[in-house]
C-alpha cells in the first residue's frame, strides 16, 4: 500500500476524470493521495475534492513560485479555510523556497514562508516545503520558526548532509521519481542512506516523470516504479520498506486508519 504524499490531483489530466484517475491509482496500490495548492487560485479546488473524496486529503499554501500573484488578502483566505478544522486539510503547503529561479524575491518569499510556518504552529499542522537551491537557508528558518508537527521536505534532491539536517529537527524526505535515473547518483545515494523511518514517497504528479516516461504526464500509479527504484538502492526488504513508508506517511499528516505491522 502507498500513499502518495505529493500530487496535484486537481490539475489536467486527473481533474477531467477524478474517478478513473482515482480508479488507477488504487489498482497500483495507492490507498491515499495528499494534494497541495499552490496558491488562491485552487484552494476551493483541492479543499473541495478532499471534502467529497474519502481518499484524498488537502495541504493549502501559497508556492514560492507564484509570489508575484500573492495578494495580502490571500492570506486571510488561507485562514478562513484553516478555521473550518477539518480533518481533511492535513498540512500547510505547498509552501518554501527557491532560490532557482532568476531574480528570486528573497526577502518576499522568506516572509512569506514564516508566515505560514507561523500558521501551522498555531493550527497545529505539519508543512510540505518545496526548496530548491534554498536547503541551507530553508533549515536555517525551521531551526528559528520552530513548527511542533514538522513535515516534509518534498522532491528532495540535495546533499547528503543537507538531508541529515533536516531529519535532525525532525522533517521528512520526500522521494519521487528523481531516483528512477541512473545519472540521478547524489540523489540515488541519499535515499539508500537515510534512515528509512524518515521516508515517504510520492509523485509530484502531474510533473516530476519518472525514466522511462520523459515528456509524459506523471501520474500517481506511478508511484510503485518510484518504490521499486528505492527498493534496488537499499539493503532492507521490500515488505519492511514498504510497511515503514506507509506507516511515516500516516503518522506525518495524521491520517487515522490502522497501521501497518512492521515485518518480523
Amino acid at each position: 500500500m502507498f500513499v502518495d504524499t505529493h500530487c496535484h490531483f486537481d490539475f489536467p489530466p486527473f481533474i477531467y476524470d477524478i474517478e478513473d484517475s482515482f480508479s488507477r491509482a488504487v489498482k497500483a496500490g495507492v490507498t491515499d493521495i495528499i494534494v497541495p495548492a499552490v496558491g488562491i487560485e485552487n484552494f476551493e479546488r483541492v479543499y473541495l475534492l478532499a471534502q467529497q473524496h474519502p481518499h484524498l486529503y488537502t495541504a493549502l499554501g501559497f508556492h514560492p513560485l507564484y509570489i508575484a500573484d500573492f495578494l495580502p488578502d490571500h492570506f486571510a483566505k488561507l485562514v478562513v479555510l484553516l478555521q473550518q478544522n477539518s480533518n481533511k486539510c492535513v498540512a500547510i503547503g505547498e509552501i518554501g523556497l527557491d532560490y532557482f529561479v532568476t531574480n528570486a524575491a528573497v526577502k518576499q518569499q522568506q516572509a512569506l514562508l514564516i508566515q505560514q510556518l507561523q500558521l501551522a504552529k498555531q493550527y497545529d499542522l505539519p508543512v510540505i516545503l518545496h526548496s530548491r537551491k534554498s536547503h541551507d537557508q530553508l533549515a536555517a528558518l525551521l531551526r528559528r520558526f520552530d513548527v511542533p508537527k514538522k513535515g516534509v521536505i518534498h522532491g528532495f534532491a540535495g546533499s547528503l548532509s543537507q538531508a541529515n539536517a533536516f531529519i535532525r529537527l525532525g522533517y521528512f524526505i520526500g522521494i519521487g521519481g528523481v531516483i528512477t535515473y541512473q545519472r540521478a547518483k547524489k540523489t540515488r545515494a541519499v535515499a539508500a542512506q537515510l534512515p528509512l523511518s524518515s521516508l515517504v514517497l510520492e509523485t509530484d504528479a502531474p510533473d516530476m516523470p519518472l525514466a522511462g516516461f520523459q515528456g509524459q504526464v506523471n501520474r500517481p500509479e506511478r508511484i510503485g516504479l518510484v518504490f521499486e527504484a528505492l527498493c534496488n538502492l537499499r539493503q532492507e526488504s521490500a515488505e519492511e520498506i514498504v510497511t515503514q513508508l506507509y506507516n511515516n506517511s500516516l503518522q506525518l499528516f495524521n491520517i487515522k486508519k490502522e497501521q501497518t505491522n512492521m515485518a518480523k
